[in-house]
Parts: structure tokens; sequence; C-alpha cells
């Protein structure tokens, strides 16, 4: 009898092996959430979270193996963005990561827990986001979009280009702090230029054609498109206006010019990712968001399109086709 029931427990045990197997795998698999501000329609967005994905991936952490990402790609606008951050909430992932300035105020609100490392954020102390650039002090940290003096070499830019302006329409988000702040920064630098500045708000496609429409009309005058979420989603609009209006555009990240925008100067996305996935690594293996310093991109790039100069009339000054990192022709 002993023997017939030492071979029932040892069947017993063994088939119920997998069952444990598996449980202790779903264990080990670490849930992260990911929340896009710009679009799924944004193909290049999409590109980045390959980029981060490929990252932690050298890491060690493989998607559907020791770790499962939750997608939610919103259209740029604050309503989306709200709901698809407490649905992220909602499912208690290990840690969210937060792409955009308009994703974190509602991450926020919804968590104060649960782990958040973002990218492209321009304002992260000023917005309320963290304490400190060097102590982020609650449960978020990440990558800083650019310092906002960068914002003036926009303006700059744009008179390299085509010198004949004065006046330049700014397209930013008045509803982030981000926003007003890179405006400030453009309006600071505008007057020693000889540029008059005027804001767009960047809201609705009717909204936007109708502010271009009316800039457009009394000549003498270009573009600068500051980061925001929405000006991302509307990317494909705004280079379209620019080009049926003949005002030449400069733009703050390199897809504007890739899609037929003149020039653009600002940080290298990909690096943003990579350097995002090092701070997911370390979180997922119990480091603190507060104890992580916020970074600042480390190199920027100058991107011109040659084929959207030649169809608004403009000549490329030598010295800037030198000092571009990608030359689109």
């Amino acid at each position: 009898m002993r023997r017939r029931e030492f071979l029932s427990v040892l069947v017993s045990a063994a088939a119920s092996w997998p069952f444990v197997s598996r449980a202790q795998q779903a264990e080990g698999v670490r849930r992260i959430g990911y929340l896009s501000g710009t679009g799924a329609a944004v193909t290049e967005e999409r590109a980045r979270g390959a980029t981060l994905v490929q990252a932690l991936q050298q890491l060690g952490w493989t998607d559907g193996r020791n770790m499962k990402i939750e997608y939610r790609w919103s259209d740029g606008t604050p309503e989306q963005i709200r709901k698809y951050a407490a649905e992220l909430v909602a499912l208690k992932p290990d840690l969210i990561f937060a792409f955009g300035t308009a994703t974190m105020s509602p991450l926020l609100a919804a968590t104060r827990s649960i782990p958040i490392v973002f990218v492209q954020v321009a304002d992260p102390v000023g917005a309320g986001f963290v304490e400190s650039l060097a102590r982020p002090g609650g449960n978020a940290t990440g990558i800083l979009q650019f310092e906002y003096s960068l914002s003036g070499k926009w303006l700059q830019l744009l008179k390299e280009v085509a010198p004949g302006i004065t006046r330049a329409a700014v397209f930013r988000d008045a509803a982030l702090s981000g926003g007003i702040g890179q405006f400030a920064v453009i309006q600071s630098v505008a007057s020693a230029l000889g540029v008059d500045v005027t804001p767009i708000n960047v809201g609705d496609a009717a909204g936007i054609e109708r502010s271009v429409a009316a800039f457009a009309r009394a000549g003498r005058g270009g573009l600068v498109v500051t980061a925001s979420a929405l000006a991302a989603s509307h990317r494909d609009l705004i280079v379209t206006l620019a080009a049926g209006h003949k005002l030449p555009a400069v733009y703050f990240v390199r897809p504007f010019v890739v899609a037929g925008g003149l020039v653009s100067y600002g940080p290298n996305l990909d690096d943003a990712y990579r350097d995002a996935a090092r701070y997911v690594d370390r979180i997922l293996k119990g480091e603190k968001p507060a104890d992580l310093p916020v970074q600042a991109p480390t190199k920027y790039e100058l991107v011109l399109n040659l084929k959207t100069a030649k169809a608004l009339g403009i000549d490329i000054p030598p010295s800037l086709l030198a000092r571009a990192d990608e030359v689109i022709e």
C-alpha cells in the first residue's frame, strides 16, 4: 500500500509540473505599458517603438518571453490620451513608457506609484512632473526633449535660410508649459533678428488651415513649428500648407523634413529611445525613478531638404549645407 500511495503522489506531482512551470514563467514576465502622444498613423513613431524593443532585447528583455508590452497609440488629442493613460494604469503594469509631454499629466493624475520612463518631454520640472532634473523625486524620470535655448536656434535658422523674411508664425500648443516656454525663447531672440513673431495655437485641422492662410496673405513670412504631440499629429497638413503658401519653415524634428519640410534641427529620437531603454532595464531590475536623473540629449541633428528648397526658390547657403548632418535630395 505504501508503494501504491507513493506512486500516486508521484504521478500527481508529475502532472502538476507543467502548470507550476507555466505559473513560474508567467510570474517572470514583466508587463510594460506604452503610451504614445503622436498617433498610430505616424509611421516613424511605430518605428521608434521597434527601436525601444530592439534596445531592450539587447539588454536581455524579449517581448513575449520575459516582458509583455501593451501599446496605446493616441491621436494626440487630450481626450484620447487621458483615456489610454487610464487604461494602461488599470492594467497595473510594472512600468509605463511615455512618449511626449502631453502624456505625462494624464499618467501622473492616474498613478503616483507605477514607474514611468518618458522621452520627448520639454520641461518636466516646470510642468511639475519631476522635482528636479538631478533628483526627480517621484515615480517618473527619462530623457529630456531639449533645453529651451534650442528654440531660439529655429528662428535663427529660418532667417539664415530665408534672409528676406520679416515675419514668422510660430506653431505651439498653448495648453502645455513646453509650448509656452518655447515660444517665449523664440520671442526673446526675434527683435535682434528683425523678425516679428505671431503664435498659432495648434488645434484642429480647419483652424490650422485658416491661421496659415491668414498669415500668408501679408507676405515675407515663414513658419517655425515647435515641439508638441498635436503638431506631430498634423505633420503632413502643416508641411502641405507651408508648400502651398510658399512659406519657408523650420521644424523641431527630422520626420517633418522627410515628409517634405524644408529644414529641421533637433535631437536624434532613436538615441533617446535607446537611452530610455537603459532606464527601463534599470528600473525593472530594482532601481527607483526618483534616483535616476533626467538626461538631456547629447546630439542634435540638422536636416535639409534640397527638393523643397528648390520648389520654394531658396538657395541654401553653402555654410548651412556644410553644417548639415543630412541632406535630402
